[in-house]
């Protein structure tokens, strides 16, 4: 669904993706993991068109996205952060979205009902609380039915009963054939719903393996644990090829 081939891209003298080369398929939960600068936030806006890597390509259901800019409609993108009219209610901008999105006839309300949305529907934007205003981002992303869904820290800020919710909706949806890419420092919220992990270092692919893989290689159970076990083997390789180079 998403072929990502020799994707490089550089701020100056800074290399934030390098040589990067992955393939994403339909029913695939995807953790989008490394340190901070890691890569993982401008490999997202490759995928989203909204930054143009110098080299590389990216093809969504096998047609390039620099030629073909239809593909993002068949994406829904929940932001750290979102931004929204201050002034609107929330109602207003569910509408002013459904009215901007006439291709899509077909609405998944699911998480606007289990958030109980309809309660708070008059509110502005600039009176919600951080936790709402990340309902509306999680609400928004499914509301269109995508096939894609790119979530960044969803669960940040979210009670943990809503925390629960969408991942339950988050799994419901992979069982539906949708792809899905999570970025998240909150490792233990990923536990249940990954099925691969993506580990980026200084612009590099580090790791691409299931989680049952990375599983039986290091012995971990825990997705903090098993982040931790990639990072000390990275760390060790680096180490011996410093040695070995002096």
């Amino acid at each position: 669904m998403i072929e990502i081939a020799h994707l490089t891209k550089t701020f100056r003298k800074f290399k934030a993706l390098d040589d990067i080369s992955l393939h994403f398929e339909p029913g695939q939960t995807i953790s989008l993991l490394g340190p901070n600068g890691s890569g993982k936030t401008t490999l997202i806006k490759s995928i989203l068109g909204l930054m143009i890597p110098e080299k590389g390509t990216i093809r969504i259901n096998g047609n390039e996205v620099k030629d073909h800019w239809e593909y993002r409609s068949q994406i829904g993108y929940m932001p750290q952060i979102g931004r929204y009219p201050e002034n609107m209610t929330i109602r207003q901008v569910i509408k002013m979205l459904k009215e901007i999105r006439k291709d899509c006839n077909r609405y998944d309300e699911e998480l606007i009902e289990g958030f109980n949305i309809p309660a708070v529907h008059h509110k502005t934007m600039r009176s919600l609380s951080g936790g709402t205003r990340q309902k509306i981002s999680a609400c928004l992303s499914f509301l269109f039915s995508p096939d894609i869904l790119i979530l960044d820290e969803p669960t940040a800020g979210l009670d943990p009963v809503s925390s629960e919710l969408l991942k339950d909706k988050i799994v419901k949806e992979r069982a539906n054939g949708k792809l899905i890419l999570i970025t998240s420092h909150v490792l233990s919220d990923l536990d249940d719903i990954t099925t691969h992990i993506v580990y980026l270092q200084d612009g590099k692919l580090m790791c691409f393996k299931t989680v049952e893989e990375l599983k039986k290689s290091t012995g971990q159970e825990k997705l903090n644990k098993i982040v931790a076990a990639i990072m000390q083997k990275n760390y060790r390789e680096e180490y011996l090829l410093h040695e070995n180079n002096y």
